[in-house]
């Protein structure tokens, strides 16, 4: 599975980069939650909170952001970008 991470301030790309969870014995649920911990130790960030709406729009396009509400400290960008772009099957 790969997952791109993206921050996004001002509608411009700061970082990105992409996590690949290559464990086959994890539930994608777990990949997520892996490749989500990878890019956000990789960008130095503290893990967001999956908000019901972060979830609602992960389970339907694969795809979500993190706004400062996902986040408990207060973070300098507009938010995080993380989407599914690979799927293991």
């Amino acid at each position: 599975m790969r997952i791109w991470g993206r921050i996004i301030k001002n509608n411009h790309l700061v970082k990105d980069m992409v996590a690949e969870v290559d464990d086959y014995n994890m539930s994608r649920t777990k990949k997520v939650y892996q490749a989500l911990e990878d890019i956000c130790y990789a960008f130095d960030l503290a893990k967001p909170i999956w908000l019901p709406v972060n979830q609602q729009d992960f389970i339907q396009y694969s795809r979500t952001r993190f706004t400062q509400d996902s986040f408990v400290e207060q973070i300098e960008f507009d938010y995080l970008d993380f989407r599914v772009i690979e799927e293991d099957y």
